[in-house]
């Protein structure tokens, strides 16, 4: 109880928030040792991230048709992270880079870098600037999301402060672009469950989802309020203190 409790607060604060949810699951996982961090319950925090993303911006999903122009947008510049995330899962080189000194190196250096994005202009807003062009280009930065301690909505956030688009409206591309990428990570990992014959959801799975749930609508909903009036340098310090305690750990 108390391990999916702790998982499905990190899951839902740091799949939202530009620190790397998947540093923080590796490393609490490793560190307190847990016992029900499996594909299972993986897919059950996912799920739950990707429920509370569609019903925070349902009104913009219900709005379809309105807003399909974006929506195609966001579904073209999510093609690059998920091709290339099969391909480094099919021929197992995604393991490879689960280790504490890259989680460090890339923990700090993409802190850095979100810092310096953050001080570019601001002139852009989402519903007149967001061309084809900057979809791709937030799209291709998403792929380095593959690397943990990167954050996938650290640079694809640090992509469109690049491109001059305001904190909020960073924030919102990145959340719309976790709409395709998490359905994504749900749907094969319930096809991986299935090939394993290993779908058995229990009241593990179900609380793994509801409070995962809870915690990701929270995060997305608060943290857009504090874009709106607050820079990124406070996740940009932790990032920093966060990466060089992992260094110091790795390398001593």
């Amino acid at each position: 109880m108390f391990e999916i409790i702790i998982l499905s607060l990190i899951q839902g604060i740091t799949e939202f928030l530009p620190i790397s949810s998947s540093a923080h699951l590796i490393l609490l996982s490793n560190i307190l040792e847990f016992r029900n961090q499996s594909l299972n319950v993986d897919v059950s925090l996912h799920i739950g991230s990707f429920m509370a993303i569609i019903i925070y911006f349902y009104k913009d999903l219900v709005n379809f048709v309105k807003n399909k122009d974006l929506f195609l947008k966001i579904i073209i510049s999510s093609i690059p992270i998920m091709v290339i995330g099969y391909l480094l899962v099919k021929f197992d080189v995604i393991d490879n880079l689960r280790n504490l000194k890259i989680i460090g190196w890339t923990t700090i250096i993409f802190g850095v870098l979100l810092y310096i994005s953050d001080q570019f202009k601001i002139d852009k807003k989402l519903d007149k600037s967001f061309t084809l062009k900057s979809a791709l280009f937030v799209g291709f930065f998403q792929i380095l999301a593959l690397i943990p301690g990167v954050s996938r909505s650290g640079i694809t956030i640090t992509a469109a402060r690049m491109l001059n688009f305001d904190r909020f409206d960073s924030a919102k591309i990145s959340f719309l672009l976790s709409i395709p990428t998490l359905a994504a990570v749900s749907f094969f990992g319930i096809r991986n469950l299935i090939i394993n014959d290993n779908l058995n959801f229990s009241s593990i799975n179900i609380l793994s989802i509801v409070l995962s749930f809870i915690f990701s609508y929270i995060t997305i909903k608060f943290f857009l309020r504090y874009i709106q009036k607050f820079n990124l340098n406070v996740f940009v310090y932790y990032r920093v203190v966060l990466g060089l305690l992992l260094l110091a750990y790795a390398y001593l």
